[in-house]
């Protein structure tokens, strides 16, 4: 049996703290072709999310990934973050989370292996999956970060 990653885990609990404390949760995200996130305000291949409850809509944080929608710029989106892909979370207001080693991002992940397919009923069809591949790719501008405007974390030990 494969070890289970305490990462979701720690995840929910940050979060459920921030909450509690009267904080707004931040997720910071390292961004790849296995993330679904609004392209235009990923920075140096990374985005920064507000994740509390009223930024969001219908947030779902499971071991394998983070889910929600969000509205950017007035217009609704669906993102799809795995939890391998999530670099920090942490309160907004005092820097105060956790940060993980992202060496490697879930699309340099081998595929899991296909689970078993039972055949069809008799007199039943089977459907084939929809497939869509689709590309980002992070948007690299060589800009420096600007003073003031995005929070230090702070690590705890």
């Amino acid at each position: 049996m494969p070890d289970i990653s305490t990462k979701p885990y720690l995840l929910r609990a940050i979060y459920e703290w921030c909450t509690d404390s009267g904080y707004t949760p931040y997720l910071a995200v390292k961004v790849d072709a296995t993330t679904t996130v609004p392209m235009e305000y990923v920075k140096k291949g990374e985005i920064i999310l507000n994740i509390s409850y009223g930024a969001t809509s219908g947030l779902k944080m499971d071991n394998d990934a983070i889910t929600f929608r969000a509205r950017f710029n007035g217009v609704s989106r669906e993102l799809y973050i795995p939890v391998h892909n999530v670099l920090a979370i942490y309160a907004n207001e005092n820097g105060q989370g956790m940060a993980f080693d992202v060496s490697t991002t879930a699309a340099d992940l081998p595929p899991p292996a296909p689970e078993p397919v039972a055949a069809p009923a008799p007199g039943l069809a089977a459907v084939p999956a929809k497939t869509s591949e689709v590309s980002h790719v992070p948007d690299d501008d060589d800009e420096p970060p600007k003073k003031g405007g995005r929070p230090t974390l702070t690590r705890i030990k």
